[in-house]
């Protein structure tokens, strides 16, 4: 089944917004997106839209396989990359990487 939106987590979005995360790794379940797919990009705990992203390629990638060029994709060192993913996916090896550009993004005045 396609995904018709994908969520993040609150504490990614701005990294999502300033082009500092290219990539997430999900479980099989979200998987099943492919290139070219344009997706609403909403936040996890409130479903907010706060963008919308141009799916580039989906590749499964094995924990164990994960290397500091994932974690700078991810905006962070490979240790939390490792942690994050523990904490969300306890003992999940398989996983997919889904690299993406931002299109459009909600403009918040403050």
């Amino acid at each position: 089944m396609l995904l018709a939106k994908i969520t993040f987590f609150e504490r990614f979005e701005q990294d999502i917004l300033a082009g500092a995360k290219t990539i997430t790794l999900r479980d099989e379940a979200e998987s099943h997106v492919f290139a070219g797919q344009i997706l609403p990009v909403s936040t996890f705990e409130a479903d907010r839209w706060f963008c919308d992203i141009q799916i580039i390629d989906v590749t499964p990638v094995k924990l164990t396989e994960l290397t500091d060029v994932h974690a700078k994709q991810e905006n962070m060192t490979l240790a939390q990359l490792r942690s994050v993913i523990a904490e969300i996916y306890p003992g999940l090896e398989q996983l997919y990487m889904i690299r993406f550009v931002v299109l459009s993004v909600q403009h918040i005045d403050k």
